[in-house]
């Protein structure tokens, strides 16, 4: 079925047939789409009096253009002004799964970099449970992957409403199990994922390492699988390149189809800037458009970054779009995307990797798994952050800038040699990360 904007743009040159082209952008200029659900199309326009004109003189030839396309009477609903704020509140209050708001596969961009993982999750979504199961979509930050996992499940939403979804991230998996042990439900938390018709979890590479989460979602895994049920997974990499991931769940993955997205290529780009621009009501020269795309070529989130961007020196500044405001759009994009985190988040996270705490790794505990954790947030903290090997000793009781260097060598030595403490480092660093 044709996305909401290409339906509304079939009706807009309906009307447009039957009136003069002053008429046409004097009420429709302004009119956009909002929703189109249970044979009812909302649309919203700038004043009551542009409502009042649209539904007398053209709602007959709208509900009209709706029956010829569904075989079917439809409502028309017309919002005006700022009734269109309460509307959307309204509509994310009503939904139980508010994080897929605005993503489906009508607005996904494909190209080359996605074409695969793109066709597998449409064919999950329609057909959950019944093919690639589970699906595993990985690449970088800032590819699409979310988007493609929200995607499916509105699109099982939305064909099978009785199905219950869940979607959550991997540590946010982490963080409610322990809750549950802590509070002694751990009953509850267990049937509250593994009666699921559809398991969707993001970044599950969080996961890796974590002894008793991984014991969880194996078991949450086998439970959904076995019933039949959808699984869909995503992460920063491939099982095969998480060395802490447990073996049984690694397995369990790789028995499913596994989909790779890869930066988009220029082309792809290009389409993805014009479509962010056109949500948002902005129209990029082509010039424009042109340097954002030969500018940003790795990261889809920084592209939206940059056009949200623009669209603020637009509207809040009055400034008109050209190279040089582009310029300075990007830089700041870029800028802020270089998140460079506190000692204290460092030291946090690495003791949580470690199950540790803070307090442990700053002071003089000597047991082996202190002592390393000690020694990978030392490392991190000399790699994240512009602290000087002095000041790094100061977050730990004073170490002088010796005992500093001296365990970083050390863990840039285990790099070099154990795989496991690369895949550690690494995904300490995500957390850390995961933070900006």
């Amino acid at each position: 079925m044709d996305s909401l904007e290409e339906i509304w743009n079939q009706i807009l040159q309906i009307i447009a047939r039957d009136i003069t082209p002053t008429a046409y952008n004097t009420w429709f200029a302004d009119c956009k789409a909002v929703e189109l659900a249970d044979c009812k199309l909302v649309l919203h326009t700038s004043s009551d009096f542009k409502r009042g004109i649209i539904l007398s003189r053209f709602g007959d030839t709208i509900r009209s253009a709706l029956y010829d396309l569904f075989s079917c009477d439809f409502e028309l609903e017309v919002l005006a002004g700022d009734e269109i704020l309460e509307y959307t509140r309204a509509s994310r209050r009503k939904s139980p799964y508010p994080e897929m708001d605005g993503y489906n596969f009508d607005n996904f961009i494909v190209g080359p970099s996605n074409k695969f993982a793109h066709a597998a999750a449409i064919a999950v979504a329609n057909n959950p449970g019944k093919v690639y199961n589970p699906l595993f979509i990985y690449g970088n930050s800032g590819l699409g992957k979310t988007h493609l996992l929200l995607a499916i499940g509105e699109k099982i939403l939305h064909d099978h409403p009785e199905f219950k979804i869940a979607y959550l991230k991997g540590d946010e998996f982490t963080n409610e199990l322990i809750h549950s042990i802590q509070t002694g439900t751990s009953e509850d938390f267990r049937g509250k994922y593994r009666n699921m018709d559809l398991l969707l979890m993001d970044d599950i590479q969080f996961i890796a390492g974590k002894v008793s989460t991984q014991e969880e979602v194996f078991h949450t895994f086998n439970s959904i699988y076995e019933a039949g049920h959808q699984i869909v997974m995503t992460a920063d990499r491939p099982p095969k390149e998480m060395s802490t991931l447990d073996d049984r769940l690694r397995t369990r993955i790789e028995g499913g189809l596994m989909a790779d997205v890869q930066p988009p290529d220029i082309e792809t780009r290009t389409a993805i800037i014009i479509n962010k621009a056109a949500a948002l009501g902005l129209a990029l020269p082509k010039d424009v458009v042109d340097y954002i795309a030969e500018s940003i070529t790795s990261n889809i989130r920084q592209i939206e970054g940059v056009v949200k961007r623009l669209t603020a020196y637009k509207e809040i500044l009055n400034d008109s779009i050209t190279i040089a405001s582009v310029k300075r759009a990007i830089k700041d994009v870029i800028r802020v995307g270089n998140y460079i985190p506190t000692p204290d988040v460092i030291i946090e996270e690495t003791a949580r990797y470690y199950f540790l705490q803070p307090a442990d790794l700053r002071g003089q505990r000597r047991s082996k798994n202190t002592a390393m954790a000690r020694q990978v947030s030392m490392y991190l903290m000399r790699n994240l952050t512009n602290l000087s090997l002095v000041d790094i000793g100061m977050q730990y009781e004073g170490r002088n800038h010796s005992t500093v260097l001296s365990s970083i060598r050390k863990i840039e030595d285990m790099l070099k040699s154990d795989p496991e403490v690369a895949a550690t480092v690494r995904d300490i660093s995500a957390n850390i990360n995961s933070r900006s």
